[in-house]
């Protein structure tokens, strides 16, 4: 058995995917030791995670609560820097050997273009990287010989599947969606949506950007994207399927027909782990599946009409070029602009879908097309929201 332990930057450590990551480690010392705590504005829980776990450093985004953070953490002798720059530098640092990306959105790109420049192993829970970029870190990591570990719960299960498989092509994957809290629903149901029916998720806890996600199938969107770039697939190899019970995360298909599917209730901690301990399994108390209390898996196609962003993720991966990076942008403007109150639940797919008629389309797109692309997109949604 691997007996070394692994040193982990966790990148969003005071989020849901970062915070459950730390019971990973808490659960594991022996496996585990914290170099790196970041966090955007939460700076007292990030105060309490590096009493606890006692990093080499830790990095306040947020750079008015630096002196908080700074004057609290003094006594423990543990790094403090700020900003977004400050975390881009420390998953460079020598001693890391893995990140963990569980940084919400587009911020997620420049540190993992960062780590992986640094030889640094990736665990991906920030899926936006890889829509906006996918191209560019993929080949990166592949010059670099870094390994990206997907942490979502869904990339996660067909990794699982294909361990052992790497000589076998996939004929397809199917990722499972729960169809969210509402599944089943037609449009004239949803012109009312408020958001505090949509940060309802019915089997998931996450943060509030995910869970709006889920509300709107963008989020199984953004992972269609992002698995054709982690498995090397084309989009015709990708389906998605509606599995209200979240019990099987995802399956695989191979060209003899056969499929494998990943199974287990939804736990985040499980896929955390997976990626943070490959290629051990460790121990876990997670609780186990019972077949007898769920006599029934149910399947069905998603509702693309009604439920939009699922469609236009496709024709974004479709299109390739920085159209997806148009996607993502628009759609995290929506998602803010919801749930500030200001966009209609259905009016977030009409704000994506006209920004990816209105930006210019860059087919061979640089770091610095997307950055460009980026930040041209968000500003045409703030002005196109206005107009809805």
């Amino acid at each position: 058995m691997l007996s070394e332990k692994k040193h982990i930057a966790i990148l969003g450590s005071t989020g849901s995917i970062g915070t459950q990551a730390l019971e990973v480690v808490a659960a594991h010392p022996e496996k585990f030791e914290v170099e790196v705590l970041t966090a955007q504005n939460n700076a007292q829980l990030l105060i309490e995670q590096a009493r606890q776990f006692k990093p080499n450093a830790v990095v306040i985004a947020n750079e008015t609560l630096y002196e908080q953070v700074k004057g609290a953490l003094l006594p423990h002798d543990i790094k403090v820097f700020a900003g977004d720059n400050a975390i881009a530098s420390v998953v460079q640092m020598d001693v890391i050997d893995i990140v963990l990306t569980a940084l919400v959105g587009y911020s997620g790109l420049q540190p993992t273009i960062k780590a992986i420049e640094a030889g640094k192993n990736i665990a991906l829970a920030n899926k936006e990287t890889l829509v906006v970029a996918g191209d560019l870190i993929t080949r990166l990591a592949r010059e670099k010989g870094v390994n990206i570990y997907p942490v979502d719960s869904e990339h996660s299960a067909i990794f699982q599947c294909l361990v052992g498989e790497f000589d076998n092509p996939i004929e397809k994957i199917i990722l499972t969606a729960s169809g969210g809290p509402f599944r089943g629903k037609k449009r004239e149901e949803l012109m009312s949506v408020t958001k505090s029916q949509a940060l309802k998720h019915p089997n998931w806890t996450m943060g509030a950007k995910v869970t709006i996600d889920s509300a709107s199938l963008m989020n199984k969107g953004l992972e269609v994207i992002e698995a054709k770039w982690l498995f090397g697939l084309k989009a015709d190899q990708i389906e998605v399927i509606v599995h209200p019970q979240s019990i099987i995360h995802s399956l695989v298909q191979f060209r003899d027909s056969s499929i494998k599917a990943q199974l287990g209730l939804p736990d985040m901690r499980l896929p955390i782990q997976f990626a943070l301990g490959y290629p051990e399994r460790l121990n876990a108390d997670f609780p186990r599946f019972d077949f007898s209390k769920y006599p029934s898996l149910t399947f069905e196609k998603p509702d693309t009409e009604t439920f939009r962003n699922l469609a236009l993720a496709f024709e974004a991966l479709h299109r390739g070029g920085n159209m997806p990076c148009v996607l993502n942008a628009a759609n995290e403007v929506a998602v803010e602009e919801f749930l500030n109150d200001r966009l209609g639940f259905l009016q977030m797919s009409e704000l994506v879908e006209q920004c990816m008629k209105k930006i210019s389309f860059v087919t061979n797109p640089s770091l610095q097309d997307y950055i460009e692309t980026n930040r041209e997109t968000r500003a045409k949604a703030k002005e196109i929201t206005k107009q809805l």
